[in-house]
C-alpha cells in the first residue's frame, strides 16, 4: 500500500488489519506498519471511520476495532451471501469424524479469511483461527491449499510479490513455502506442522468454483501426537472428501442464487 493510492484503497487497508485483529483490537503503531501507511495518514483515515461507524477506538486501551456500522453491513451482506449455512452440515461432520477443529476460509483476493470453525471432541483441541481472521495466502493450511491450486502464473506471481512479507511476518521463507506448494500440489492436500503454532499440525483441501477457479479451503488442526504419520493419511482423506461434499454444496447453492464467489 503506497501514498499514492486512493483514500478508499487506504482506508480498506486498515479495514482489514482491523477484522483481523477484532477481538482485542489493534494498536496506532500496529495499524501504521501493517498498512504501510505513514503515521499522520493512518491517524486522520482512522478519525474519519470513526465518524462513520466503520471503527472504534477504546478508550481505555487506546486499540482500534470494527465498529457498529460494520457489523451492520455485515449482518445486511451475510443476508444474501452467507454461505455458511450451507457449509456448516458438512464442517461440523468433519470435525465430529476427526475430533478435531475444522476451519472453512474463503479467499479474499491474496487473503484467506475464515468465516466458520466447528470444535470436534478431542481432549485437547486446537484453536489457531478466529471466526472473521485473514492471513495471506500460504501461512495457514487453507490459504496453502488455494495457492497451491491456483494457475501457475497466478500462483508464481503471487510468490515473487510476498515472499519478503511472508519471511518478515510469517517466518515463512520461500525455498519452505514453494516447497509446501508443491508438496500440496503432489499430495491433493497441503500439510503444515509448527508453522504457526508450535506443537500444531494442519491439513488443508481447496475447493473450486464452477470455473475451476479456487475460491474456498477447508482445514483441521491438531496437536502433532494426533496426527502422526497413520493419523494423517485416514484424516487427509476425510478433508479431502470434506472439500469435495462442500464444493458440490457451493455448486448447489449457487445455481439457486445470484452468489458471486
Amino acid at each position: 500500500m503506497t501514498e499514492a493510492e486512493g483514500p478508499l484503497h487506504r482506508a480498506m487497508s486498515l479495514l482489514r488489519v482491523l477484522a483481523s485483529h477484532s477481538r482485542k483490537g489493534v494498536a496506532l503503531s500496529q495499524l501504521t506498519a501493517s498498512s504501510g501507511l505513514p503515521h499522520p495518514t493512518v491517524h486522520r483515515l482512522l478519525n474519519q471511520l470513526i465518524d462513520e461507524r466503520l471503527v472504534y477506538r477504546n478508550p481505555d486501551t487506546r486499540r482500534y476495532s470494527l465498529g457498529t456500522l460494520a457489523f451492520e453491513l455485515g449482518v445486511a451482506a451475510a443476508q444474501q451471501f452467507d454461505i455458511r449455512g450451507t457449509c456448516r452440515p458438512v464442517l461440523t461432520r468433519l470435525a465430529m469424524e476427526t475430533g478435531d477443529t475444522a476451519y472453512l476460509v474463503v479467499r479474499s483476493g491474496d487473503e484467506a479469511v475464515c468465516i466458520d470453525r466447528q470444535e470436534g471432541h478431542a481432549p485437547i483441541r486446537v484453536m489457531t483461527l478466529e471466526v472473521g481472521s485473514r492471513r495471506l495466502l500460504g501461512v495457514g493450511a487453507g490459504g496453502l491449499a488455494i495457492l497451491s491450486a491456483m494457475q501457475k502464473t497466478e500462483c508464481a506471481a503471487y510468490v515473487d510479490s510476498y515472499h519478503e512479507r511472508l519471511e518478515a511476518e510469517n517466518k515463512l521463507p520461500k525455498t519452505i513455502l514453494l516447497k509446501s506448494i508443491a508438496d500440496a500440489q503432489s499430495n491433493g492436500f497441503s500439510l503444515i506442522k509448527n508453522r504457526i503454532t508450535l506443537g500444531t499440525t494442519a491439513i488443508g483441501c481447496h475447493i473450486r468454483d464452477s470455473l475451476g477457479n479456487p475460491i474456498a479451503a477447508v482445514s483441521i488442526a491438531a496437536i502433532n501426537e494426533r496426527l502422526d504419520a497413520h493419523n494423517t493419511r485416514l484424516a487427509s482423506g476425510e478433508v479431502v472428501a470434506a472439500a469435495k461434499a462442500i464444493e458440490d454444496s457451493l455448486r448447489s447453492f449457487g445455481s439457486r442464487t445470484s452468489l458471486k464467489l
